[in-house]
């Protein structure tokens, strides 16, 4: 594991990208450390990102993706939101993946699906949905994008499960969603949306 500059958070040793805040990453290449600026503050190598791109000095740690929280969930350049595609940002390689939004009405929540984000009460980009939830665990479930297989959920260990379709699923298999399903995390139902 290692921990995001950002945010803090432990996160995937492989990871390009926080799964907890978005940030992309960038590690020495000498000592392979991750950390923000051009330089390692380290041993001085230059900080590039697994894609070979170099970190640029001034680089705003954060708020360099234009990360915006709003009412319809989080959004940032390069991941499609519900309906629009955006294709300007550092993740422009996901270009042509579909949008997800997973939405109850009654419960005001309309989730714009983001490659890799946490679901969960404590952790994650759709915190604000799921805080008075007392039924959702800390880190619930996860969203994936698999080329060539779509939109997957995968749950986390959760306290009080997953449901695809009022099927329970099984703790870290990846489960293929579609438009019109209905995904239950915990006691909240979400409908499906793929566009």
């Amino acid at each position: 594991m290692i921990i995001c500059p950002t945010c803090k958070e432990e996160i995937d040793d492989d990871s390009h990208y926080c799964d907890q805040c978005g940030q992309k990453l960038y590690f020495c290449n000498q000592c392979g450390r991750v950390g923000v600026g051009r330089r390692c503050t380290h041993c001085g190598g230059m900080m590039v990102a697994p894609d070979g791109s170099v970190s640029q000095r001034g680089q705003s740690v954060g708020m360099s993706m234009g990360m915006s929280v709003g009412t319809m969930g989080m959004s940032m350049p390069g991941y499609m939101s519900y309906g629009s595609p955006r294709n300007d940002g550092p993740a422009s390689s996901m270009r042509g993946m579909p949008g997800l939004a997973l939405i109850n009405d009654s419960l005001n929540i309309r989730i714009n699906g983001m490659n890799g984000a946490i679901i969960g009460r404590r952790k994650g980009p759709y915190t604000q949905f799921f805080e008075n939830q007392s039924y959702v665990s800390g880190v619930h479930a996860q969203l994936k994008f698999n080329p060539g297989v779509g939109w997957c959920v995968v749950d986390k260990h959760s306290s009080n499960g997953t449901m695809l379709n009022q099927r329970p699923i099984q703790p870290d298999v990846e489960m293929t969603l579609n438009s019109g399903d209905i995904l239950t995390i915990a006691n909240v139902n979400l409908q499906v949306i793929i566009s």
